[in-house]
C-alpha cells in the first residue's frame, strides 16, 4: 500500500485553488525503525520507531470532532477509475435536494473535470488536485473543509482519488466509508482488493442498468462482497435510471439523523 509504495515525494498539491506543498516524503522514511539499538564505530545509533501514519491519524480525529460539533454527516467515497463515483455522489446530491444539503470535497491527481461536473448540482464543491499523491489524508480533509461554509450543509461528501489500494490506509475523519463496485468491473474485485473493501462500512453495486450487458453474476458479487466486506450494508443501484436511489438516500436520511441524537461531544458509530 502507500506506506510501502513511496508514492508522492514532494510536489504541489492544490487545494481549492490554493498550491501547498506535500509533505510526503515516503522513501526517507521507510528506513527509520529497522536498526534499533546497533553499534556503529564505538557509538549507538537508536532509531525511534513511529508509524508513518501517525500524523495523519491525529488529523483524522481532529476532523471527526469538527465535524461532530458541526452534526455533519460525513462520507469518504472510494474506488477504482471509472465505478462511476462523480455520477453517484451527483445524483446523490440532486435527489437529496430540499431534503438535505449536500457539499462535496474532490480528489483528483490532475484536472478539476469531476468537480465541474458536481457544481452542475448547485452545490458547494471544493477540488484538491494531488499531482502524484495516490489518496487523500486527513490534512487535505481540515484544509479542504476550511473552504466550505459547512453551516450550510448537512452531508459532505469527499470524492477520494480513484485507487482502491492506497486509500485504504487513510482515516479521513469520516463517518462511513463507502466503496463502489461497478457491473463493469467484473465481481472478484472485492477479493483482488481487500483491505478497502474490508475496510468499508458501506458497498454499493453501480451500473446496475448494465448489468446484463457485462454479463455480471449478481451471486457471485454479493459472495465475493460477503467474504470482503461481511459487515458492510450493501445497496444495488443505477445512479442513471434511478433504480434503488431511494433506499440509498432513506439510508443517508437514517444516518444523520442518528448522528445528531448523538451526545453532545461523543464519537458514535454511525452506521445504521
Amino acid at each position: 500500500m502507500c506506506k510501502e509504495c513511496g508514492c508522492g515525494l514532494g510536489g504541489k498539491i492544490t487545494i481549492g485553488g490554493h498550491e501547498h506543498e506535500s509533505e510526503h516524503g515516503h522513501g526517507h522514511q521507510h528506513r527509520h525503525g529497522h536498526e534499533h539499538g546497533q553499534h556503529h564505530h564505538g557509538t549507538q545509533t537508536v532509531s525511534l520507531q513511529r508509524s508513518l501514519l501517525e500524523k495523519n491519524s491525529r488529523g483524522a480525529e481532529q476532523n471527526r470532532g469538527y465535524f461532530r460539533d458541526k452534526k455533519l454527516l460525513v462520507l469518504n467515497v472510494v474506488s477504482s477509475p471509472g465505478s462511476g463515483k462523480t455520477t453517484f455522489i451527483r445524483e446523490t446530491a440532486v435527489n437529496l435536494a430540499g431534503r438535505l444539503r449536500v457539499g462535496v470535497i474532490v480528489g483528483d491527481l490532475a484536472t478539476d473535470n469531476d468537480a465541474a461536473r458536481l457544481r452542475t448540482a448547485g452545490i458547494p464543491v471544493v477540488q484538491i488536485t494531488t499531482g502524484t499523491v495516490c489518496h487523500l489524508d486527513a490534512e487535505m480533509i481540515s484544509r479542504a473543509a476550511a473552504e466550505i461554509d459547512l453551516d450550510r450543509v448537512d452531508v459532505l461528501v469527499i470524492e477520494n482519488v480513484g485507487n482502491l489500494v492506497c486509500p485504504a490506509d487513510y482515516d479521513l475523519g469520516e463517518d462511513l466509508r463507502v466503496v463502489l463496485l461497478s457491473v463493469t468491473e467484473g465481481e472478484d474485485k472485492p477479493l483482488k482488493y481487500p483491505p478497502m473493501f474490508h475496510s468499508a462500512n458501506v458497498a454499493v453495486i453501480t451500473k446496475s442498468d448494465m448489468a446484463a450487458a457485462a454479463g455480471f453474476d449478481r451471486t457471485v458479487a454479493l459472495a465475493n462482497l460477503g467474504r470482503a466486506s461481511h459487515h458492510a450494508t450493501i445497496f444495488e443501484l443505477s445512479s442513471k435510471t434511478g433504480a434503488g436511489m431511494a433506499v440509498w438516500l432513506d439510508y443517508l436520511t437514517a444516518a444523520l439523523e442518528k448522528k445528531r441524537r448523538a451526545p453532545a461531544g461523543k464519537n458514535v458509530a454511525i452506521h445504521v
